[in-house]
């Protein structure tokens, strides 16, 4: 969300191959266990053939929201923001999903609204394999834990996990609330 914060205009890559192990369909949250995995199930293709990203079907036989959800608020009940967010988050756990790119993009305007950050959205209307823009794609790989060197903030299981980096954006939320944005712009990150 670093790089989100600090643009001015934000284009989705819509076109491309839906592809395996990214932060598309997976976050981490702080648990009392330490990291916890949050994983939207999808539908894969019957044949295994490629489905782009913005085909990909959400598998909703098992009530991974709620178990999200739940997961959420076990996790940040306590942090100094969580009631404070709750009532507007709420929704992405109940309200049905059923596409995957919709529950991101639906994800991303509450985030963005709730941070308070003002940027333009615009999609791909074809692939585009190099960007003439400042290509931020590779931020979704999620194969391994980049360290991006961002200042540490206060956690709520800080004293029993130590500083926990690579966390959802909700961390940061629930844990500095109206400080978010200022936190999120004062971050360095360099994109090639």
């Amino acid at each position: 969300m670093v790089a989100v914060a600090k643009a001015q205009e934000v284009i989705f890559e819509i076109q491309d191959n839906y592809q395996k192990q990214t932060y598309r369909n997976r976050a981490y949250i702080a648990h009392s266990n330490g990291k916890l995995l949050l994983n939207v199930p999808i539908k894969h293709t019957k044949d295994g053939s490629r489905q782009k990203t913005k085909d990909v079907l959400v598998e909703n036989d098992f009530l991974w929201q709620s178990h999200h959800w739940k997961s959420l608020q076990s996790a940040y009940r306590t942090s100094p923001f969580f009631e404070f967010y709750e009532d507007d988050l709420e929704p992405l756990f109940t309200n049905r999903v059923t596409h995957l790119m919709r529950h991101n993009l639906d994800i991303f305007k509450i985030l963005i609204d709730l941070i308070g950050i003002d940027i333009t959205t615009t999609y791909t209307e074809t692939f585009q394999k190099e960007s003439a823009e400042i290509d931020g794609r590779f931020l979704v790989e999620a194969k391994k834990e980049k360290d991006y060197g961002f200042d540490r903030y206060t956690q709520v299981l800080g004293e029993q996990h130590g500083f926990l980096k690579n966390l959802s954006v909700l961390d940061l939320l629930f844990n500095e609330g109206p400080n978010t944005l200022s936190f999120l712009q004062s971050q360095k990150l360099f994109l090639h």
